[in-house]
């Protein structure tokens, strides 16, 4: 099991959840990487994300310019010693058009120790498949469009945004395409933190977990609505846990204590 931590942002992040970053990257020890490749305005983003670290008590904060797959094959001393990552917003395709199969990618998942997070689309490229966008009506193949993720959280598809954009169609009909991955919709100032094989909700709203694994019935039109009967769905608020191996969400302290009385 990697000592690697993950924390995926639905996007719009506070500063409860960037200064937990910041924390779990070692607060005045840390060392953080701002990787913006997402953004269509990579310096501004990076800059923007530096000065808020630098504010809540990053040691050490450098951008890492990587807008073309040269850039992204160099040597990466920066990431070497990071005990930080963080992937802004933008257009996820961006992030593995540039980086997916480099010697960056190699070295982002050889890292141990270290948090790697993500926001908006940068949180969307975690997952083994990504979803890349979608936004038309009802639940149908037509309603959303995938692609290969950067697999720092294999298993599943994470949506951003969640709440504040409806994405809920383009979720059931990832999951509905993808029955063996797990969908997390992430709202905005909101995140999971993973360690091991379970995640906590952080944040000021919810994560939808959409389970089709135990579906009784999925049928993919070509064309037309999608059917998919017996799915589950969990909505887990802050301080919540969910166990990914097992597909369950985990009983708070205060659940299990009025179970037991």
């Amino acid at each position: 099991m990697s000592s690697r931590r993950l924390l995926i942002i639905g996007g719009a992040a506070g500063p409860g959840l960037l200064g937990r970053f910041v924390a779990l990257a070692g607060g005045p020890a840390a060392r953080i990487v701002v990787i913006a490749t997402a953004s269509s305005e990579p310096d501004l983003a990076a800059s923007s994300f530096g000065e808020a670290f630098t504010a809540l008590g990053a040691g050490e904060v450098q951008a890492l310019s990587i807008s073309t797959r040269a850039e992204a094959n160099a040597e990466q001393p920066l990431l070497r010693r990071a005990t930080g990552v963080f992937f802004t917003g933008g257009e996820q395709e961006r992030i593995t058009r540039v980086i997916g199969g480099t010697r960056t990618d190699s070295l982002l998942h050889e890292l141990t120790g270290a948090v790697i997070a993500g926001t908006s689309a940068g949180a969307a490229a975690m997952s083994g498949t990504m979803i890349a966008e979608g936004d038309a009506p009802g639940i149908t193949r037509a309603s959303v469009r995938t692609g290969p993720g950067l697999e720092f959280l294999p298993g599943v598809l994470i949506d951003q945004h969640f709440a504040e954009r409806g994405r809920v169609n383009r979720l059931l009909s990832a999951v509905a395409l993808y029955p063996h991955e797990l969908g997390l919709g992430i709202d905005e100032d909101t995140a999971i933190l993973t360690d091991g094989d379970r995640f906590e909700v952080l944040g000021s709203g919810a994560v939808t977990v959409v389970d089709a694994g135990a579906a009784t019935d999925i049928r993919v039109p070509a064309q037309g609505p999608i059917t998919l009967t017996g799915a589950r769905i969990h909505v887990l608020a802050a301080g919540h846990t969910f166990h990914l191996a097992g597909r369950r969400p985990v009983a708070d302290a205060s659940t299990a204590e009025r179970e037991a009385a």
